[in-house]
């Protein structure tokens, strides 16, 4: 086995490709919070409001026309955002943008709690549901590098194009790792929204973004105090 093989096997599983599960899974989960507790809201899959967005006229559905737009519109300024503040501000802290989902998720959380506790409404609003697509765009550039996302994190439709690819590069002589990273990472996205599946059918909207939240603030405190200061730098 050649010395950039069995780096590339090892990267499987150190600490950066882990940290690219857990933030999948925390993806699911998020996607999951806004799907089960909304009228259908997508805060993970751009693809489906960008139809949603020029379809909705023609199903007479201004109204999810209107929301899917301004959710792309939220999405992208979260990505924007992350990548200016890790421009200017995060040089030494590659995995910054998982302290902004946090941020977002904390306000998502908050301001879905005063609307509960004026309305008693059990779904999310749109409202809330905007800052978390805005962390959604944000934490899709916790891995960079030259400058690009290298992990997309909630982009499915691109991990399993690049899964499929890997899987024939193994059929015709190369190795696992061509694939397995990305089935992977697949994985940990489906087993976050399992996750918010089950968590939906016991606890209130408010609940599973408040789960959200704590997950991200975790996740942020150990990039911040140990990944960012002991793991292989990420270029920006």
């Amino acid at each position: 086995m050649t010395k950039p093989d069995l780096a590339r096997r090892r990267a499987l599983y150190d600490a950066e490709a882990r940290l690219s599960w857990v933030l999948a899974a925390l993806a699911g989960l998020i996607g999951a919070a806004a799907f089960m507790h909304t009228e259908g809201y997508f805060v993970t899959f751009m693809t489906g409001n960008t139809e949603r967005a020029v379809l909705g006229y023609f199903h007479d559905e201004p109204d999810i026309a209107v929301a899917a737009a301004l959710l792309m519109i939220s999405f992208l300024a979260g990505v924007v955002v992350s990548s200016w503040c890790r421009r200017r501000y995060w040089s030494g802290h590659p995995h910054g943008p998982t302290l902004l989902t946090t941020l977002s998720l904390a306000v998502a959380s908050l301001l879905d709690g005063i609307i509960y506790w004026a309305t008693s409404a059990t779904n999310i609003d749109l409202i809330p549901i905007l800052f978390v697509a805005f962390g959604v765009g944000a934490l899709n550039t916790s891995f960079v590098k030259d400058g690009e996302v290298s992990i997309p994190l909630s982009y499915v439709t691109g991990t399993l194009v690049k899964m499929g690819q890997g899987i024939e590069r193994h059929i015709s002589g190369g190795d696992y790792a061509d694939w397995l990273n990305y089935f992977l990472l697949y994985t940990a996205f489906c087993a976050g929204a399992l996750l918010g599946g089950l968590l939906s059918l016991v606890v209130a909207g408010w609940a599973m973004l408040i789960t959200a939240t704590v997950v991200c603030l975790i996740t942020t405190c150990y990039t911040y105090l140990h990944l960012d200061r002991h793991g292989p730098p990420t270029t920006s």
